[in-house]
């Protein structure tokens, strides 16, 4: 075996290369691209022992295993495309180990390098190899965390619009329950202020109303004239215009922000159903489009990647951890988890109550047994994600009568 520790950085990469006793044979610094890249192949083939001449390429390479500290981008698509064994090792692992090498705090970019070859080299049964999931399984969960990302951006956008308004028009935040809604938006973007804002015309609301697909037009319509044209208090008038310009300019942004949510989010739903497992995925109460890529995406589509259905749930973050010393044990949740998986799974687990009868008796006997909300929507995704797991490996769609039979709550 070659092992190599590869520090990668935005312009470049800091290598070593070990023989099977541990001791460096190269050393070098890599720019990043095609160039680093043809250099590492021509620096892993020189040191390559003389017995491995006669093997075929595919199994040489195959002899060379990477340790680096991510799991994506293109300088790791090229070693796996090269055939190599590449460790994605999480930078926690690496910064523990290195204090095995150091405890005085030093650190450079070839130490760095010498401590992920050291890693793969003696503790690679430790770690996981960087997943073979399809391209488009990829390209899903691409799609899918930009298009969370988009969502948790309106989020930031409206909390300081609610900020905005709260210090000088809080009668707009009593009128409008949502203000990411569509007439919300529209009726702040025609009225930043109180002194517009009061003289709205009812029919315009009323229109507002229509073109966002509300119903009660005419009691809802009453019902915001009358808290837009209450007394309140008011800033100084050069302060109110300021404010009204912040709030017209968060406007703006939120409303280009639904625009991008939608249509990204149709661009997901079409990757995501071309997919060889969606059928499986949307099959699940409470999955669909959206969070069912959301789902797939973060957990890949690599059939060798979760050992059994626990490896699958550590990785969701859904199952417990247990601390034990002496006569102490203590159950914690895992805060140590793919956060953007956990967040899907936590919504899933909500939304599967609604079409589950399962799943909705699951979660009231926890609730029952003196269980948490939370806890229990944690648990019930924990359930969800066992359920997932058999479903692909055994290629069969969800059946209710057969998921929740002998299921019964984890103590």
């Amino acid at each position: 075996m070659i092992w190599v520790g590869d520090d990668w950085a935005e312009d470049h990469h800091d290598v070593e290369i070990q023989g099977e006793d541990g001791r460096r044979l190269a050393r070098a610094r890599l720019p990043e691209g095609l160039e680093g890249i043809t250099r590492l192949h021509a620096l892993i083939a020189e040191h390559m022992p003389v017995s491995w001449s006669d093997l075929d390429p595919a199994e040489a390479a195959g002899r060379v295993r990477i340790g680096i500290e991510t799991d994506r981008g293109t300088w790791v698509q090229a070693l796996l495309a090269a055939g190599y064994q590449v460790y994605a090792i999480n930078p926690m692992s690496s910064a523990r180990y290195r204090e095995r090498h150091s405890t005085s705090g030093a650190k450079s970019d070839a130490g760095d390098a010498h401590v992920l070859a050291e890693i793969v080299r003696l503790d690679n049964a430790h770690h996981r190899q960087v997943a073979g999931d399809s391209p488009i399984a990829e390209a899903v969960k691409l799609l899918a965390r930009a298009h969370q990302s988009l969502i948790w951006d309106r989020t930031r956008q409206v909390l300081r619009l609610r900020s905005a308004l709260r210090e000088f028009f809080p009668a707009a935040l009593q009128a409008f329950d949502d203000l990411a809604a569509g007439e919300a938006l529209e009726l702040l973007d025609r009225a930043p202020d109180p002194d517009r804002a009061a003289r709205l015309p009812r029919v315009t609301i009323v229109a507002a109303l229509r073109r966002a697909g509300r119903r009660d037009l005419e009691g809802k319509a009453t019902a915001i004239a009358e808290t837009l044209k209450a007394e309140q208090l008011r800033q100084p008038r050069p302060v109110q215009n300021a404010y009204a310009a912040i709030v017209s300019s968060q406007v703006q942004l939120i409303n280009i922000l639904n625009i991008e949510i939608a249509e990204l989010g149709q661009v997901v739903a079409d990757h995501f159903g071309r997919h060889r497992d969606a059928e499986r995925y949307l099959s699940l109460p409470g999955l669909g489009p959206v969070l069912g890529a959301r789902i797939l995406g973060e957990f890949g589509d690599d059939p060798h990647r979760y050992t059994d259905g626990k490896a699958r749930r550590n990785y969701a973050g859904t199952s417990p951890i247990t601390r034990a010393s002496g006569n102490r044990r203590v159950v914690l949740a895992r805060y140590a988890r793919n956060r953007r998986l956990a967040d899907a799974v936590h919504q899933w687990a909500f939304c599967a109550m609604r079409g589950s009868p399962g799943a909705r008796a699951y979660y009231q006997s926890l609730r029952e047994r003196g269980t948490g909300h939370q806890a229990a929507l944690r648990q019930l995704g924990n359930r969800l994600v066992g359920i997932l797991h058999g479903c692909l490996k055994t290629g069969s769609t969800y059946n209710e009568a057969t998921a929740w039979a002998h299921l019964q709550p984890s103590t």
